[in-house]
């Protein structure tokens, strides 16, 4: 990340004051032409759109495309947001998963997913093994869910949001998410213990 004690003094003024903002008034602003609004909110929102997209998808160059798509799209609606009618970012994951959803319809099914590789550096390589175990174990049962139970799940146990907003993203009712989450949460579950199983994982 950018050193600000690198920048100008009144850039380091711009800096801060933008990053206090809203995801709206982000919006809006970069809408008026500001571009460290843009960079802001990519900064703020992009990560989020790509980890929803890497647990829809299991492909991190997938996710990658997805990502970048979804934040070129939510630049060109800008000039047309209206504040107050929804959250910026509930706009972004309603987008991705849609995107998600598209490129799965385009592509075949084929092989398990690309697992983003853990980062070479503390971990021993039993510990980063083992990771990446729990990783492939976990994406391979996320793509065994049908595909409104994988959202559901990607969207409450792993990006930890709200009923309610993810009704919003989903387009459903709360009481359908809180049905899919459970309905997904179980068959995750079932999923993993057989996979422990199969490869005689000690479930203790």
């Amino acid at each position: 990340m950018e050193d600000l004690t690198s920048l100008p003094h009144e850039v380091r003024g711009v800096e801060s004051a933008t990053d206090e903002l809203s995801d709206d008034a982000l919006l809006r602003q970069f809408a008026d032409g500001d571009a460290v609004a843009a960079r802001l909110l990519t900064d703020r929102l992009g990560p989020r759109s790509f980890s929803v997209a890497l647990r829809m998808l299991g492909n991190r160059a997938e996710a990658e495309d997805v990502t970048q798509e979804a934040m070129m799209r939510l630049w060109q609606m800008a000039p047309n947001w209206v504040s107050g009618q929804a959250k910026v970012s509930t706009w972004l994951y309603r987008v991705t998963l849609n995107l998600c959803v598209d490129m799965q319809r385009k592509k075949k099914p084929d092989r398990l997913a690309d697992v983003p590789e853990p980062e070479d550096n503390e971990p021993s390589v039993a510990e980063r093994l083992q990771d990446a175990a729990r990783k492939d174990a976990l994406q391979a049962a996320l793509s065994q869910l049908p595909e409104r139970q994988r959202q559901a799940v990607v969207l409450r146990h792993i990006e930890e949001l709200p009923n309610p907003e993810i009704a919003g993203i989903m387009g459903v009712s709360t009481e359908a998410v809180e049905s899919l989450t459970a309905r997904g949460k179980r068959a995750l579950t079932a999923i993993l213990a057989g996979r422990q199983d199969e490869l005689g994982y000690d479930n203790g």
